[in-house]
Parts: C-alpha cells; sequence; structure tokens
C-alpha cells in the first residue's frame, strides 16, 4: 500500500527532577546539600531511510514520544539522560505544522540530515545549587522541565528529476519499464497504475538521472477526479517533465486536447509547476496510422507551445535513446531540484525564555495559566518558605500580579495557578 501523507502526534522526554539530599557520612554530624540534578529529555529526531518510499511505516501508529530523563540522587549523582527518539521517513518528506500546515522542515535539506523537530526537557537543578552562606540547607530542588510537543503532518514528495505525466494509458508505466529497472504494473486499463513509481534511468558512465510515473490525470484532476488529485504532489520537486501521448489515437482521444487537458489542471494546481519545462513524448508509434492522426496539425500544436517533440514505441525502444540524450543534456543545464524552505517558526517554551501568560476570571477567582507557570510550579517546594519566596519574586518581576490587579483582582479575591490556590493580598 502507498502512503503518502500522515498526521502524528510528537513529544520530546521530560526532564529529570533535581533531588533533595544531604551528605551523610561517619564522623561527619552535618554535611551540605549534595542534590543530584536531573537528566535531559530524549529529543525527537526525524532521520532519512534511504530504503524507503512510503509512510506506510506510520498506518496504526500515530504518536511517539521520546525517553524521559531520570531524576537526581545523592552524592550528586546526575540522572541519566533521555534516549532520542529517532523517526525513520522517506527521502523528500516535508514535516508541516498541523495547525498552520505551514513547513517546519524539508528532509531534503542539507542532504537529508537528521532533524531535531521536538528538543527534550532541561534537568532539574538539584539543591546543592541553592546553598549559599545565609541558605546552608536548601530544603528545595528545580523539577525538569517538560519537552516540547506538538502535532505535525508528514507530507511526501518524491525526489525525482523527470516526472512523466500524462492521460490514462498512454503508456507512462511502459516507458520507466524501458528505460530502468522499475517494474511498474502494466496492463491494458485504464488506472492500471495505482501509485507513483520510481526509476534511475542511466545515460553512461556515473550519470543517471531519477524518472517518475505519476498515475492517473484527467481533467478534474485538480478538484480530485481520477487519481491524479492524489499524486500531483510528487512532481512538485521535478526539474523537467515528459508530457506523453498516445499518437496512435486507438481510444479516439486527440492527443493535442490531451495536451491542452493537462497543461490546465497543472496550471490550477500550481502555476509554479505548470511553468517548469516540458518534453513531449509521442508514444506507440509503432501502432501509428499516419492517414487517420493528423501528424502536421499535432507538431504546429507542439511548436506553438515551445516544446521539443520526440516520437517513441515503449513497445520496440525506437526514439528513446534520443530522448534520453536530450533529458540528460537538460538536466545539466536546469537549476537544482527544489527544495522547501521552513515558514514555521516554533514558539520557544519557558525554556526560551517565553513568557506568554493567560488571566481569565470567573466570579471572584482568577486563574492564572502559561507554559512558563507549569514549568516553573515543578521547581518550587510550597512547604518551604525560602522556595515559597522565590516563588512569589518571580511572579513579581515577570509583572502576574500587576497583569491580575489590571484584571479587577483586589485584596480578598482568589488566584488559582495551576494546583496552587491563595487568596490575593497585596
Amino acid at each position: 500500500m502507498f502512503i503518502d501523507q500522515t498526521k502524528i502526534q510528537i513529544k520530546a522526554g521530560d526532564g529529570g527532577n533535581g533531588a533533595v539530599s544531604f551528605r551523610r557520612e561517619k564522623y561527619v554530624a552535618a554535611g551540605g546539600p549534595d542534590g543530584g540534578d536531573g537528566g535531559r529529555g530524549g529529543n525527537v529526531v526525524f532521520r532519512v531511510d534511504r530504503g524507503c518510499n512510503t509512510l506506510l511505516a506510520f498506518r496504526y501508529k500515530h504518536h511517539f514520544s521520546a525517553a524521559r530523563g531520570g531524576d537526581g540522587g545523592g552524592s550528586k549523582f546526575h540522572g541519566a539522560n533521555g534516549e532520542d527518539l529517532v523517526i525513520l521517513v522517506p527521502p523528500g518528506t516535508l514535516i508541516r505544522d498541523a495547525e498552520s500546515g505551514k513547513v517546519i522542515h524539508d528532509m531534503s535539506e542539507d542532504g537529508g540530515a537528521d532533524y531535531t523537530a521536538c528538543r527534550g526537557g532541561r534537568g532539574g537543578w538539584g539543591n546543592r545549587h541553592f546553598a549559599t552562606p545565609t541558605r546552608q540547607v536548601p530544603m528545595f530542588a528545580k523539577n525538569g522541565t517538560r519537552g516540547e510537543e506538538r502535532e505535525v503532518v508528514l507530507e511526501l514528495k518524491m525526489l525525482a528529476d523527470v516526472g512523466i505525466i500524462g492521460y490514462p494509458s498512454v503508456g507512462k508505466s511502459s516507458i520507466l519499464a524501458r528505460i530502468s529497472a522499475a517494474r511498474p504494473k502494466i496492463a491494458d486499463y485504464h488506472f492500471t497504475t495505482l501509485s507513483p513509481n520510481l526509476g534511475v534511468v542511466r545515460t553512461g558512465g556515473e550519470q543517471g538521472f531519477v524518472a517518475a510515473d505519476i498515475p492517473g490525470l484527467i481533467e478534474g484532476a485538480a478538484d480530485g477526479a481520477g487519481l491524479g488529485h492524489a499524486f500531483l504532489r510528487h512532481i512538485d520537486r521535478c526539474r523537467l517533465l515528459w508530457h506523453v501521448v498516445d499518437i496512435s489515437c486507438f481510444e479516439g482521444r486527440d492527443p493535442v486536447e490531451d495536451v491542452k487537458v493537462i497543461d490546465a489542471e497543472l496550471a490550477r494546481y500550481s502555476p509554479e509547476l505548470a511553468g517548469r519545462p516540458q518534453l513531449m513524448v509521442a508514444n506507440k508509434t509503432d501502432a501509428l496510422d499516419r492517414n487517420a492522426v493528423d501528424i502536421p496539425a499535432f507538431e504546429r500544436f507542439a511548436r506553438e507551445s515551445g516544446r521539443e517533440l520526440f516520437y517513441v514505441s515503449a513497445a520496440t525502444g525506437e526514439g528513446l535513446d534520443a530522448l534520453l540524450r536530450r533529458t540528460a543534456e537538460l538536466l545539466r543545464e536546469l537549476p537544482p531540484m527544489k527544495v522547501y524552505e521552513q515558514e514555521y517558526q516554533p514558539e520557544d517554551a519557558y525554556v526560551g525564555g517565553g513568557r506568554e501568560t493567560v488571566i481569565r476570571r470567573e466570579n471572584d477567582t482568577f486563574y492564572v495559566e502559561g507554559e512558563w507557570l507549569r514549568n516553573l510550579m515543578g521547581q518550587i517546594n510550597f512547604s518551604d518558605y525560602e522556595s515559597l519566596s522565590f516563588f512569589q519574586r518571580v511572579l513579581q518581576r515577570s509583572g502576574v500580579f500587576e497583569a491580575l490587579e489590571a484584571k479587577g483582582c483586589r485584596d480578598g479575591h482568589t488566584v488559582s495557578i495551576y494546583d496552587f490556590v491563595f487568596d490575593y493580598v497585596r
């Protein structure tokens, strides 16, 4: 089964908590704090799998989580770092933000290098970091911060230099099978090909290119007709298009009208794609009846549309060598394959300095929320006076109290910050 688009949920590991611990040894009556730090949470990393050409692995699994960092311990014991989660995807996969649809990363960028989509949370500090000359017995430590989490769409856009397009049954798959080692299904009925096929074409020595047979383009494909609408994305990266027509007119269709229809569908889908260089490939010359086809009109149309015309036969191999030579020449001159630039800038969590705070009022209770506050709450020991004072100072410096008063909060009102509830006193 061919799957080229899926939605998944990814979450990096949370950081481990710091430890509250004190040195206890023989002959040492009151050792100082020695709480160790928590480990870093694991990252979520995407990696290209060169041997894969479909997103089938994501058909049933849609949630992926990296390992949590280990908690710190006594004697300055540092918690273990969480193991990264590596997700394998086929070459050419786009990672998009599920909500906005914007491109987060193109896995063909930098040659398909690994990409870290979600970073693990930082490990919390142990209480040994909070010892001062005036605070020699800190009874609190920091909890680890939460790992990043987001919903993404994986979209496969095949990495092919040449896209083979045209109406069903014009011989696209037969041409690909003739010029490469690809073995697509070939039969004498429409929509035989149900998914794009890739083939590596050798043009001498180490030279060559990758061709993709794109199935099912018919009138209305851009609106969902036929099969082509599902696979138009796979020619987005192609540098050159072969527009194949059945010059034998065996099914009674006009090759000129076929080309015009497919051109219109490409323009509706993507004007940029419609403007890519094209070679006209007139297939099935072995079955051509020149008395039944207006060859001069067809050649005149090819000239007027600015396309070079090649007569070929997938059955006999006639004309294919000339087509391949010209294709190799053009590919040496054309710009490199399209790489999608990043459009989406993920918002930094509290780790990165984000300070977005939401305050809502329900009767006489004010609810304060924010990702940075959620992380901060895990670092506070509310039974310890010094830790509670630190919490109050952070709220003051961050403008939370000022924002509460701007919303109408006064003495005696109740403030709820997640699980911590208190009466507001200025």
